[in-house]
């Protein structure tokens, strides 16, 4: 079962991806991870990576694309694994499927979890995070016992950069723009399936579970 999770920035694809990989038993695999194993492991695609990351600029696809398919050859990928944060891009999902078919394997399922970007807005503008300890909470859904002081070490709370609406609109319009196009893709290949990504978090898995089977 080789899956890949779609969604905007704040959708919950992260954590569902979670919960899919510990059902299934199968790897939950980002290119943030395979990007930090390949540098710590000094791989070659590793070293090049860092050049760029180094500079501040993007990974070309083909050394992404490289180092995930090694990733997905490890004996732990056998039966499948879920990629999460990739492909970002048309061109990307276009060099994963060539890579894939080289290979004589496809992607089985494309999961778009979707939620409007008021939504997201909203969702994500609620969030607080502690600086010393690194717990995380939200305002309605997890809110603190109390208001913004850490429950677990009594620091106050903040309302990250990344999490402030006019940073999420530009999240946003960069998912419309380049990340988007990839439900028209995975839907022209025939495995787009889409949840409703307002429901709460258990029925969202529930409704993923219907999609893949028990």
């Amino acid at each position: 079962m080789k899956i890949v999770m779609l969604g905007a920035p704040g959708a919950g694809k992260g954590t569902q991806a979670k919960k899919i990989a510990a059902r299934y038993q199968i790897p939950h695999i980002s290119t943030g991870d395979i990007f930090r194993a390949n540098i710590k492991a000094g791989t070659e695609l590793g070293k090049k990576a860092k050049e760029y990351m180094d500079q501040g600029l993007l990974v070309p696809d083909e050394v992404t694309i490289g180092m995930l398919m090694d990733r997905i050859a490890e004996p732990d990928c056998a039966n499948g694994y879920i990629l999460d944060g990739f492909p970002r891009t048309i061109p990307q999902a276009e060099s994963l499927t060539a890579a894939l078919s080289d290979k004589g394997t496809a992607i089985d399922y494309a999961i778009n979890v979707d939620v409007p970007d008021e939504n997201i807005i909203r969702r994500m503008g609620g969030r607080r995070a502690c600086l010393n300890c690194g717990a995380t909470y939200h305002v309605e859904y997890a809110a603190p016992k109390m208001k913004g002081i850490c429950d677990k070490c009594g620091s106050e709370l903040v309302l990250r950069d990344d999490d402030k609406p006019e940073t999420v609109t530009k999240r946003l319009d960069v998912y419309h723009d380049q990340t988007k196009p990839l439900i028209d893709y995975y839907g022209k290949a025939g495995v787009l399936k889409e949840v409703d990504g307002t429901k709460d978090l258990e029925q969202v898995f529930a409704d993923i579970v219907k999609i893949l089977g028990e």
